[in-house]
């Protein structure tokens, strides 16, 4: 992998041959990251002390494009080397806070027009959604948070970003599938199945109307879970908005209940969104589930490696 730092004042720095590096995809919130280590000469303290954006490659193709947060210079037994880390361009909207505002009836593209398209994100795809009814952005909100919380709450999907730093606010479609079987170079394993928080129960209340609604988790209730949440709602709310609410509840506390990690030999193998075939029989784990991250590193003693985060597919 190659890379390159974008300073401040649009001149293109490309960076010597690295010594070690990591890049993490997510396309979501935490964010995409990166951290590259390189062998430091002194001329490159202009371009690292203005450095603003990074470009990853691979074999000419972009891998991920973002902005750089932090540089260091060490000194130590391995001699003079510097190392440059960030995120992906979901930090330009997590970094920003947005006004309070109300919209009535909205669309996805007036969101986007007013929450990401100033900090300088460039939209790829925009669903075509309208909120039915007022949409609010409460104080303190991040413009992430004004974007995602529209997509969730009037589109039923989570923005994400590609590679190419593209702001994708439309339904996620599935990528390409990568098969992992008992015959493959599986390096490391790991299943984790996490109870803690998921709800059994979410109890929607009106207090303006005094009226109640209880949306339960009966797959977690048949594992003999208990946890409930009582969330109160802005008066006039009608049943399927206080459905709606609880129903996001549950969905959102069980999302990271379930994951499998899986490390091989090799980088970007895969991506967010794309799918694995799973067969490993050893540990009673097989089907296919969707990659929410990968992450690929490489230094001198371990070559590249990648861990594939995978969860569920909804249903």
């Amino acid at each position: 992998m190659t890379g390159k730092l974008y300073t401040a004042d649009h001149q293109i720095f490309a960076l010597p041959p690295l010594l070690s590096w990591r890049v993490t995809h997510t396309g979501t919130v935490p964010c995409d990251s990166f951290s590259v280590t390189f062998v430091y000469q002194k001329e490159m303290a202009q371009a690292l002390k203005t450095a603003a954006g990074f470009v990853a490659e691979e074999e000419g193709e972009v891998m991920l494009r973002a902005v750089v947060d932090e540089y260091t210079v060490d000194l130590d037994g391995n001699g003079l080397t510097a190392t440059v880390s960030g995120r992906g361009y979901a930090a330009r909207l997590l970094d920003n806070e947005s006004r309070p505002v109300t919209y009535q009836q909205a669309t996805l593209a007036e969101i986007l027009q007013n929450h990401a398209e100033p900090y300088g994100i460039t939209c790829g795809e925009i669903a075509e959604v309208r909120a039915a009814s007022a949409y609010t952005v409460a104080a303190g909100s991040s413009q992430w948070k004004a974007v995602e919380s529209f997509c969730r709450a009037c589109g039923g999907f989570v923005p994400r970003f590609s590679r190419e730093g593209e702001l994708l606010a439309s339904p996620e479609q599935a990528g390409r599938t990568l098969s992992i079987g008992e015959g493959d170079p599986v390096l490391a394993c790991t299943l984790r199945e996490d109870h803690y928080g998921v709800l059994t129960e979410a109890l929607v209340i009106d207090k303006t109307q005094n009226q109640e609604f209880s949306v339960k988790n009966q797959e977690m209730i048949d594992k003999g879970g208990q946890c409930r949440r009582v969330l109160y709602t802005p008066g006039q709310s009608t049943w399927a908005a206080m459905r709606y609410t609880g129903e996001y509840q549950i969905q959102r506390s069980g999302e990271d209940a379930w994951t499998a990690e899986v490390t091989l030999p090799g980088s970007f193998l895969a991506f967010p969104g794309d799918r694995v075939s799973l067969s490993l029989e050893r540990m009673g784990l097989s089907g296919t589930f969707r990659v929410a991250e990968a992450e690929n590193r490489f230094d001198g003693g371990n070559g590249a490696l990648v861990t594939l985060t995978l969860k569920p597919l909804k249903t």
